[in-house]
């Protein structure tokens, strides 16, 4: 026997005592589990591809509204903050499943965004943050279609919607989402110019929506452009986003048809080793000088005020939707020097050429050495800032997309760009005019669909999206 073994005392006839590592070894291992834990329990952290959102959305199963939709077996999935004030977000470590229990709803699924809203409220989607999945689709009112069945179908639809963004399946489900909670699903509601003339409501048309001027940069094709109804579908799990996209055709059977869909993505919440603004598909960070709930001048420039011309409309906001189709083999031919100039940011970390950080606001008038503006004067960056626009601002939530490739080989991919303002004459028209005189990026695009939709309030309880309009 070495010297290293204890030898026994069989006299004293004790039981041996436990070694100190085996009481130590449960409390390092909850030590472990709490750590986890408190990475886990980041609903309250904050997550940035995108605008932010006003109020804190719900978190679904606490109430069992869920528990039917359950991520079996997700061991060691990686969850995303919930939806909070602020609009920013992380990426958030979950804890392994257990072997003999499913294991709960990530965060990233048991996210959810209200539908209704009791007094004067928005609809969902235009402050939320980002999704990683995204839909718009417009229809045309079928022919014989009154007043009376429009009010039927909307009222459909905000039940469904509601149901759906609640993680609950709609009457007639097809069984798509099953398992999934609902996913920071929103669905949004719009009126076309076309709408109005359709359903005898000409006189509450709003002035705000009548029709974008035409811009000498655009090759709009016309069946993929406006609509009487405009549906904006946005989720961070696809086929949650699929499933309320199909529910919601099969309730406008009969009512409304298809006139255009388009759909999009974003990168995934959590995809990023901390928050971050999103990029598009030039690889630049897309979204950093859009106006924040923060601002106090905030709900002024992206909601309808109290003095609009269509009371139905106080409250709501105006999207303008544009298709655009960037030329990303001539742009990536460029350098990245020359790429920035275009832009009048970083590629690396969206920071202005006049330096400092993404957030740092640019110096237009500084120049450089040799006496030029160091933020070209036709940088994108400049052009479209609200300092070059008289403080024209709108709120940007966009969608990228990728449709394959075209017939020379060139991807069919760029923007579905989707803006909110109060006033889309003093906002997306005032800006978009002056980039069509010389902004650097626009020989990149091509300006390829076109909308303007009047968005309104959202419902309140036992109450439709458009009711006042309809009915009022």
């Amino acid at each position: 026997m070495s010297k290293q073994t204890p030898r026994k005392q069989p006299a004293r006839k004790q039981t041996p005592r436990k070694p100190a590592a085996t009481k130590q070894a449960p409390a390092q291992q909850t030590a472990a589990q709490q750590a986890n834990g408190r990475k886990s329990a980041g609903a309250g952290g904050t997550r940035v591809p995108g605008p932010a959102a006003a109020p804190a959305p719900e978190k679904a199963g606490s109430a069992g509204t869920v528990s039917r939709r359950r991520l079996l077996g997700t061991a060691g999935a990686a969850g995303a903050a919930g939806l909070v004030a602020g609009g920013a977000g992380g990426a958030l470590g979950v804890s392994a499943a257990r072997d003999d229990a499913p294991e709960a709803l990530t965060s990233i699924g048991a996210t959810r965004v209200p539908f209704r809203t009791a007094g004067a409220g928005h609809q969902a989607g235009i402050t939320t943050p980002l999704q990683a999945t995204g839909h718009l689709v417009a229809f045309d009112l079928a022919p014989g279609t009154d007043r009376k069945a429009v009010a039927a179908l909307l009222r459909r639809w905000s039940r469904t919607a509601e149901e759906l963004m609640a993680g609950r399946a709609p009457d007639a489900d097809t069984g798509v989402a099953l398992d999934a909670g609902p996913s920071s699903l929103t669905v949004t509601f719009g009126f076309g110019h076309s709408f109005f003339g359709r359903t005898g409501l000409t006189k509450r048309r709003p002035v705000a929506l009548d029709p974008l001027p035409d811009f000498s940069a655009d090759a709009l094709d016309p069946d993929r452009s406006n609509g009487d109804l405009w549906i904006q579908i946005g989720a961070d799990d696809a086929l949650v986003a699929f499933h309320a996209l199909r529910a919601l055709q099969k309730d406008a059977a009969g009512r409304a048809r298809p006139r255009w869909q388009m759909n999009g993505f974003n990168r995934t919440p959590g995809a990023t080793a901390r928050p971050m603004t999103a990029r598009n598909l030039m690889g630049q960070i897309d979204g950093t000088n859009n106006p924040k709930p923060s601002d106090k001048d905030f709900d002024e420039r992206i909601f309808v005020g109290r003095d609009a011309d269509q009371a139905w409309m106080r409250g709501g906001s105006y999207a303008v939707v544009r298709r655009i189709r960037m030329l990303l083999d001539d742009w990536e031919k460029r350098s990245r020097h020359d790429q920035e100039r275009v832009i009048g940011r970083r590629k690396d970390n969206g920071a202005p050429l006049t330096g400092g950080s993404e957030t740092t606001p640019m110096r237009l008038e500084t120049n450089g050495p040799d006496g030029l503006p160091v933020i070209p004067a036709d940088a994108h960056a400049r052009i479209a800032a609200p300092e070059s626009n008289q403080g024209a601002a709108m709120l940007r939530r966009p969608f990228s997309y990728h449709d394959g490739f075209r017939e020379d080989g060139a991807p069919d991919a760029g923007l579905l760009f989707i803006c909110w303002q109060a006033d889309p004459l003093r906002a997306f028209t005032q800006v978009q005019r002056k980039l069509d005189r010389g902004d650097a990026l626009s020989p990149f695009l091509r300006h390829e669909a076109s909308g303007l939709f009047a968005v309104p309030p959202a419902a309140e309880p036992g109450d439709y999206v458009g009711r006042t309009l309809l009915e009022g």
